[in-house]
């Protein structure tokens, strides 16, 4: 094993694979040209004359122009309600397999087609991440180790002729034969329904492997880590798995979560952060010195960009039809866009539901900063899920304390609105304090915010309460484990019902 570590390594870095990486516009016009060159003779395809596109001199204007923006239940309702009837070749050539489940929190009613040409997608943009590991220098055996993979269950529901579940469970399904050594817990564990069976069998295994990276959302892989220590009585995971160095995130930010995390450490651990979503592989971080994600411009997916402006949205957080939208090559630094993408599991200028903020545009780098459907602007506050976590996280360190997880809602008080915010945190501290220095965080770094507080948002109340309380409610609502997360900000009808659970549990 010594032996394959040293020529995995060696042959990452022979490759240059990320040194050797076009430029970002460039691998962009080739994968939109292959994506309408593979769908041409799809229903999608003839409808909106992808030929005649292809064919155009400027094939990305053409494409903006003909095609329009669509949404899920846009796309759903015109187009991939035919997939669930069996019908093959409606916005990707040939049938459907695989629908992924979205643990988003806006919806539970979504269901994405997962094609055989995304699977290969997201197998190669793994191998891209595995080869940016050169840029971390790692030691050889590093690559000898086993990859501890905390995804959804691999046991996926049959819908008639369709197998559905989250996307990190179908693709734990069709991981690559070679890989299959090294990927843990293994078939037998990952395919167990009920997330809580799976972390205790995790737990009581755990010592027969040899774990050099594990991946996961950062509250479950906390929470699995602590079982393993607590079901071992050992006092860190290192004594479990003494070769553990890299720890792969995806989709929530890690910060808020590493100095809990880092208490079940003995040894300082790599970060690295990846952006897996429903639609597909979007971006992995590719070297140390940033927090930033590169986006996966040369493999199946091509990236839109629409800036995050009232003018481009309608009331309810779609963008408008008029909406502008940019190529990578035409956005700039340090502004909020919400992401359109289309992929080869035909999607086509799919408003994913995220925003981002491109950090380099010659990297294609990017930070996620929220959801279109998460941004807190009730009474025009016009808050990121961004912004609220860098308030949090100054208010954890203003405190001395460790606020893991937290929520908030514009709640009527009245006849007037105010924030009311939820704080998982087993410390304590004054409320009172607490809530004014947030209130101040915000308004210094959102104009938005401070304008609304002088007018129609009257007031910030804050519950602190044991973190431990929003993962049982996570559990009620059958909402724990996987890829699912806990939502950062809710409509004031969830809202309601969340704190109907909290008040039961007190």
């Amino acid at each position: 094993m010594a032996i394959i570590g040293e020529l995995i390594k060696r042959t990452i870095d022979v490759t240059g694979y990320i040194s050797g990486e076009s430029p970002p516009a460039k691998a962009q016009l080739k994968v939109l040209c292959d994506l309408l060159e593979k769908a041409k003779y799809t229903a999608f395809g003839k409808e909106h004359h992808f030929e005649a596109i292809l064919a155009d001199a400027n094939p990305i204007h053409a494409f903006q122009h003909v095609v329009p923006i669509y949404d899920y239940d846009r796309l759903h309702a015109e187009w991939w309600h035919y997939l669930h009837k069996g019908h093959q070749n409606v916005t990707w050539p040939g049938g459907q397999r695989y629908f992924a489940l979205s643990s988003g929190t806006t919806t539970n009613s979504k269901a994405i087609p997962v094609t055989d040409n995304m699977l290969d997608a997201i197998k190669r943009s793994g191998i891209q991440q595995i080869m940016s590991l050169r840029n971390f220098n790692l030691p050889a055996d590093f690559f000898e180790k086993d990859i501890m993979m905390l995804g959804s269950s691999t046991a996926l529901a049959s819908n008639g002729e369709f197998l559905e579940g989250e996307i990190s469970g179908i693709s734990a399904a069709n991981i690559p034969f070679w890989f299959r050594q090294f990927y843990k817990p293994g078939a037998r564990i990952a395919a167990t329904p009920n997330w809580e069976d799976r972390v205790r069998k995790i737990a009581k295994y755990a010592p027969r492997w040899d774990i050099g990276s594990m991946t996961g959302i950062p509250s479950w892989s906390e929470l699995l880590l602590k079982e393993i220590i607590r079901y071992n009585n050992v006092r860190t995971i290192h004594d479990i798995w003494p070769n553990l160095q890299v720890y792969t995130s995806g989709g929530v930010a890690f910060e808020p979560y590493k100095k809990s995390f880092e208490s079940l450490l003995d040894k300082p651990l790599t970060y690295i952060d990846t952006y897996l979503a429903s639609e597909g592989y979007l971006a992995t971080q590719k070297r140390p010195d940033t927090q930033s994600m590169a986006l996966i411009v040369d493999n199946g997916i091509f990236f839109e960009f629409v800036p995050f402006i009232e003018e481009n949205m309608d009331e309810e957080g779609r963008v408008r039809p008029d909406a502008e939208v940019l190529t990578i090559e035409e956005t700039k630094p340090h502004v909020q866009y919400v992401l359109l993408i289309s992929t080869v599991a035909g999607a086509w200028r799919y408003m994913i539901g995220d925003t981002v903020m491109i950090t380099d545009a010659e990297r294609a780098e990017i930070i996620i900063t929220g959801r279109t459907k998460h941004f807190l602007n009730v009474v025009g506050e016009q808050l990121s899920v961004h912004q609220m976590n860098a308030a949090i996280k100054s208010l954890a360190e203003q405190f001395q304390t460790e606020v893991l997880e937290f929520t908030v809602a514009s709640v009527r008080n009245g006849a007037d609105y105010i924030n009311k915010w939820y704080l998982g945190t087993d410390g304590t501290f004054d409320t009172t304090a607490a809530v004014a220095f947030l209130d101040r965080e915000l308004a210094a770094s959102n104009k938005n915010y401070r304008v609304a507080r002088n007018k129609a948002l009257k007031g910030v109340e804050m519950e602190v309460i044991p973190v431990d309380y929003f993962y049982r409610w996570s559990k009620i609502t059958k909402k724990m484990g996987g890829q699912t997360k806990i939502p950062r900000v809710m409509k004031e009808e969830d809202f309601n019902e969340f704190e109907d659970f909290i008040k039961s549990l007190s």
